[in-house]
């Protein structure tokens, strides 16, 4: 038991943001959590996963806004997953995509589709946009990994369109992020993504797909309500706390 709670108790160094513009409720502020764990294990980042916290690299983090608390965290239940006409239609037009599993990793081709997926978020989307560098995609995406995080790659031939990266916890999987190549949006890859992930999961005989934050009324998160039977965490427990989640109609 010592064992066990040391391990959900890693060594770390805890801070937090400054405050800065919200990107989904205009004229709110947005302040994060950050816990940087050097040495972490798939105990803790299950139970944290668990309890809405998210991971970029070594960083795990989660919101703690003054005065606002929209950010919910939603799962997907696997075992009653039924893909809609719309999804099904997903799974067809890939039909042709390849699929790699392994560990996180860094390219040039990971770069150049990064940058490139982003590029076009930045005129489709307004988001702000700067190149990365390996260095910087690597601590994001690659590092903090460990045993528990894994990089899903889709593939049209030898053309690299899509990675998603994902970590594998205690009772199900975590959802990180998702990026592909423009040119190929109509194979909707963002929704084929989650369907492998359900795959992966029901292989694994894991129950939940975490999907990460939603915010009621924010159109970037209105696909992850269209994956149902979905349940819904309202705030963050610490670890000696238990999480309870609510089943959720949206």
């Amino acid at each position: 038991m010592k064992q066990d709670r040391n391990r959900l108790n890693p060594p770390s160094t805890d801070f937090c943001t400054l405050d800065y513009d919200c990107a989904y409720i205009e004229g709110n502020k947005v302040r994060m959590h950050y816990k940087y764990v050097m040495q972490s294990n798939k105990e803790f980042n299950s139970a944290v996963i668990e309890r809405g916290w998210r991971r970029f690299g070594n960083y795990y983090f989660h919101p703690i806004c003054n005065g606002c608390n929209e950010c919910k965290s939603l799962r997907i239940n696997v075992d009653e997953f039924k893909p809609s006409k719309s999804q099904r239609k997903s799974i067809r037009r890939n039909e042709n995509t390849k699929i790699v599993i392994q560990a996180p990793s860094v390219t040039n081709e990971h770069i150049k589709l990064y940058n490139k997926y982003h590029k076009w978020k930045e005129q489709k989307s307004g988001w702000k946009y700067r190149d990365i560098t390996n260095r910087e995609y690597w601590e994001n995406f690659a590092e903090g990994a460990y045993d528990f995080g894994k990089e899903v790659l889709y593939y049209d031939g030898d053309r690299l369109i899509g990675i998603d990266l994902i970590d594998i916890v205690d009772d199900g999987i975590s959802s990180i992020y998702f990026i592909y190549d423009p040119d190929y949006a109509r194979l909707s890859l963002g929704v084929y993504s989650l369907i492998k992930q359900i795959e992966i999961a029901k292989y694994l005989d894991k129950k939940w797909i975490y999907l990460g934050y939603w915010v009621d009324g924010c159109v970037a998160f209105d696909y992850k309500t269209n994956f149902k039977p979905i349940e819904i965490l309202d705030g963050f427990p610490k670890i000696n706390e238990a999480a309870h989640w609510k089943e959720f109609d949206k």
